[in-house]
């Protein structure tokens, strides 16, 4: 709905729209629960939104051609299916468009991936907020400038073309892959990942493939990796929702629908001669996801992956998932040399895995009270609480002096 009626209004007028969004719903609540829900409560949605866009711009004096546009909108879906106004080309179209402006390089990057969740997404500020262990007044203050941003630029609600295409579609990767990545370690809260965030991380990927321009082979390996990882999400805790590790979670439980869906991709991703750091990270999560069995991993070949992701990012938190590989293929001492030569880097110095890391490193070693200050580090700035109650285990194993099962598995870093 947001989208539609910013595409029929403008996107100067996004707030307006977002309101007579907001009321349409409200409405909803209000009558659905005397009434009863209606036979076609997508439909009934969409037309109540519009009546009271036309009702603010007839207040407004502004309501001129546009009301003819959202009359024609509303007779165009009339009585259709709900499934059948979700897969019309125009609203997909719409939201394609919704998702652009989103990411348009004239909205500062830190702000992009707010600015999907809410218009593109439906999220509110108090979800985004948590999500980001931000103050809800300062995701509101960022928002706002955003619009603001958005209407002072006079930024359109178009689809890319020519020149302008691949700078775009990155802006629009980077921002679901942050999406993704967000909702895969939760950063706060009772639960291990925000499923809502990954879910339409993948709902927005899936929409830029159903567009013939956008189906490029870099699209694909960001969808690949992100249904290899959704795979495994019903096992990355137990029954009591705390964490298993990768070496400990039952494998027959990994979603095979995912799986096939991420390796499709993953062929797809083949085409041409590019090589993107999500068809990379793409085929890390294919060798995790393929391999029988931890002691089974294929960690020689995780290595290089590392290394040929390391040539195109270069970021301490990819070079600490090398170290968890490195440790792998040569033993907890190699692992525990490559983490120190991370040392002083800035971006890991209150970031948790990094700690857990070094941990588990002289965990193995025997180590045992330099294991223990890491773990308890890596609690004191874990998010999730099932993170946190992890390390505290490792904190009690480390003060009994127990080494336990030395294959267990590491704190995975990252969604890659």
């Amino acid at each position: 709905m947001t989208a539609t009626l910013a595409r029929i209004l403008g996107p100067a007028r996004i707030e307006l729209v977002e309101d007579v969004v907001q009321e349409a719903l409200l409405a909803a609540l209000g009558r659905w629960p005397r009434d009863g829900i209606p036979a076609n409560p997508t439909a009934w949605l969409i037309q109540v939104a519009k009546h009271r866009a036309l009702d603010a711009l007839r207040r407004e004096r502004l309501a001129d051609d546009r009301e003819t546009r959202i009359r024609e909108e509303i007779a165009r879906w009339g009585d259709a299916e709900p499934s059948a106004i979700l897969d019309d080309p125009v609203i997909i179209d719409d939201q394609l468009r919704m998702i652009f402006i989103c990411c348009h390089s004239a909205i500062p990057a830190e702000t992009r991936v707010t600015l999907t969740l809410k218009l593109a997404g439906g999220f509110g500020a108090r979800e985004i907020a948590r999500a980001f262990l931000a103050e809800e007044t300062a995701i509101h203050q960022r928002l706002v400038r955003a619009k603001r941003r958005i209407r002072e630029a006079g930024l359109a609600l178009e689809m890319p073309d020519g020149a302008q295409l691949p700078e775009r579609l990155e802006s629009v990767l980077e921002v679901l892959y942050a999406m993704f990545t967000e909702g895969h370690t939760a950063h706060s809260g009772d639960a291990l990942l925000r499923r809502d965030i990954c879910d339409e991380a993948m709902r927005l990927g899936a929409l830029l493939l159903r567009h013939q321009r956008f189906a490029r082979p870099d699209v694909h390996a960001l969808m690949a990796l992100f249904h290899l990882q959704a795979a495994r999400f019903e096992t990355r805790s137990d029954s009591e929702g705390e964490l298993l590790l990768l070496a400990d979670q039952d494998r027959s439980r990994w979603d095979r629908a995912h799986m096939g869906a991420g390796l499709r991709h993953l062929e797809r991703s083949a085409a041409g001669d590019e090589m993107s750091r999500y068809h990379i990270e793409a085929e890390l999560a294919a060798c995790h996801t393929l391999a029988p069995s931890w002691e089974e991993t294929d960690w020689r070949r995780i290595v290089e992956l590392y290394d040929r992701l390391m040539n195109i990012v270069q970021s301490p938190i990819v070079a600490l998932n090398r170290s968890i590989a490195v440790a792998e293929v040569a033993g907890a001492g190699a692992g525990l040399a490559a983490l120190e030569e991370l040392h002083g880097q800035r971006v890991l110095r209150r970031y948790a895995p990094y700690d857990a890391a070094l941990g588990e490193m002289l965990r193995r070693l025997g180590r045992y009270e330099e294991a223990l200050a890491h773990f308890a580090r890596a609690a004191e700035h874990a998010g999730s609480v099932p993170v946190r109650r992890f390390l505290e285990r490792r904190q009690r194993e480390c003060v009994d002096g127990s080494r336990g099962d030395v294959e267990t598995g590491w704190l995975p870093p990252s969604s890659a």
